[in-house]
């Protein structure tokens, strides 16, 4: 008994707002025009997901997203056998529904995944473009405007947690990293309306805090955080309390670095 399903769904149908910083939006349209798989890589928050977001609308293709997570097994991408008051079925998961119909599949943060489950994409990745469903016998031949896109943050690399060399030569990629200060100031204004001269000032404390990052910081203040406390000053929220609830407590719990980026805010917003 096979399954309906509906590509139409994963369309995104609004445009996603999203500010290049180079001329990735013009190199991943060759890569898409080719049919070449895409890495990206980035820190958290500094908008890979919506630069494939915004790919997907402009060229009109549906995007099926998977956020890799180390419980994540072949069968969670590929599909399993399920039980049904019928009796036995087969279900598709996101990595066949894209390869069959002709989606971008996303598999958001992949190293999250574990090694013996990355592999299941290597056939897909080479001139082959074929998924092999071993408990299913079929070997499904990629829809040809299939594309498959991976992200990762090398900043969380670990022995452990890396790609194999022979996954990584697989993938063309991209550098992604925070704008300039005039561009993401840019960023934020657009995205939730605030005005410029707050946006700049929200900006000027996302850097000081990503000059942090490796001396008691593991990660500094996204982009995506700056917008969440743009949006609440856009809600009513005064400067000092967004930044502190949506800047600083999400990023640390060290009561040294939360002071230094507090004493940041109240002179920034002095």
């Amino acid at each position: 008994m096979s399954q309906h399903f509906d590509i139409q769904q994963y369309r995104i149908t609004t445009e996603p707002f999203y500010q290049p910083t180079g001329n990735e939006v013009a190199l991943y349209e060759a890569a898409y025009a080719a049919r070449l798989p895409v890495m990206l890589k980035g820190p958290t928050g500094c908008g890979k997901s919506r630069f494939v977001e915004h790919m997907a609308w402009k060229l009109g293709r549906p995007l099926i997203t998977v956020a890799c997570n180390e419980d994540m097994t072949a069968s969670d991408l590929v599909g399993r056998y399920l039980l049904d008051a019928n009796g036995t079925r087969w279900l598709d998961g996101p990595l066949t529904l894209a390869a069959r119909h002709g989606a971008i599949c996303y598999l958001d943060e992949i190293v999250e995944a574990r090694q013996d489950t990355t592999v299941v994409i290597h056939p897909l990745t080479d001139h082959r473009r074929t998924l092999p469903l071993d408990k299913k016998g079929e070997l499904v031949a990629a829809h040809a405007d299939f594309q498959l896109v991976i992200s990762y943050n090398p900043g969380y690399q670990s022995l452990l947690k890396d790609l194999k060399q022979s996954t990584k030569q697989r993938f063309t990629a991209f550098d992604f990293d925070y704008p300039s200060a005039v561009l993401e100031t840019t960023i934020l204004a657009r995205e939730t309306g605030l005005g410029e001269e707050v946006a700049g000032k929200l900006v000027k404390i996302g850097i000081a805090a990503r000059n942090l990052k490796g001396h008691g910081l593991d990660e500094g203040i996204s982009t995506r955080l700056l917008v969440y406390a743009a949006t609440l000053i856009q809600g009513g929220v005064t400067p000092r309390d967004a930044c502190r609830m949506a800047m600083v407590r999400p990023i640390t719990d060290d009561a040294d670095i939360r002071a230094t980026l507090d004493h940041a805010v109240d002179a920034i917003f002095d």
